[in-house]
C-alpha cells in the first residue's frame, strides 16, 4: 500500500529526527522536536523520496486539558498538513513548543510561502511565535485586542467590547454590557418524539 511506502520512506530519510510516526485511520502523523522542525520541513519538501511540494494547512493546538484530562507534556502544538502532488500522498506534521510561557517554533514561510497567513492566525489565536516570520501580527482580532482567544484559559465572554460611537465618530471600547447567563439545554420528555416508541 502507498501509506506503507510513505511510512518506510519517512523513517529511512528522517531517522532519529522522527520522534514519533503514527499510522491511524489511514493517515500518517509525524512528530518532530522543535529544534528539528525547520530542517525536517526542508527535507520533506526537497528529498526525492518524499517531495511534499505543498503545505495545505497549519494550525495551533492548546493541549492544556486534552480530552478533559490533565495533559502531561508541552501545552502548545503546531500541526501542518502536507501534500505531495507528484507522489500523491499526505502527511500530518506536528511540533510541540518547548516553552509553555513563550510558545515558539521556527517559521516555515521560507519553505512553503502558503503558511504565511496560517502562522499569523496561530499567533493571533494561540500566541504561538513563529521565529523568522517577516510579518507576524494579528490577522483575525482587532489590533488592540489583548490575549489569544483560542487558548483554553481565555475567558468565554471577554471583558471589553467595541462599538462605533456616532457622537465621537470613531470606534470605542467599553466594558462588556452582556449579562452572563448559564444556558441549560432543553430535555425532550415526550414519549412519542420523532416517531420513536
Amino acid at each position: 500500500m502507498k501509506i506503507e511506502i510513505l511510512e518506510a520512506a519517512l523513517a529511512a530519510v528522517l531517522g532519529e529526527r522522527a520522534k514519533k510516526l503514527v499510522r491511524d485511520r489511514g493517515e500518517l502523523t509525524l512528530t518532530v522536536a522543535a529544534a528539528d522542525y525547520l530542517g525536517v520541513a526542508q527535507t520533506l519538501r526537497d528529498h526525492a523520496d518524499l517531495k511534499f511540494e505543498q503545505l495545505i494547512d497549519l494550525c495551533g493546538v492548546d493541549y492544556s486539558s486534552y480530552r478533559d484530562q490533565d495533559w502531561e507534556g508541552p501545552r502548545f502544538c503546531v500541526v501542518s498538513h502536507l501534500l505531495s502532488v507528484s507522489k500523491n500522498w499526505r502527511v500530518r506534521l506536528k511540533v510541540f513548543c518547548a516553552d509553555d510561557d513563550v510558545p515558539m517554533v521556527a517559521s516555515l514561510t521560507e519553505v512553503w510561502s502558503s503558511c504565511n497567513w496560517f502562522e499569523r492566525e496561530a499567533f493571533d489565536l494561540y500566541g504561538i511565535i513563529f521565529e523568522g516570520h517577516s510579518d507576524l501580527r494579528r490577522i483575525l482580532t482587532d489590533y488592540g485586542f489583548i490575549g489569544h482567544p483560542f487558548r483554553k484559559d481565555f475567558p468565554v465572554s471577554g471583558h471589553v467590547e467595541m462599538r462605533y460611537d456616532d457622537e465621537q465618530k470613531r470606534v470605542i471600547y467599553q466594558p462588556v454590557t452582556i449579562e452572563p447567563r448559564e444556558i441549560t439545554p432543553r430535555i425532550i420528555r415526550e414519549d412519542n418524539y420523532g416517531g420513536l416508541h
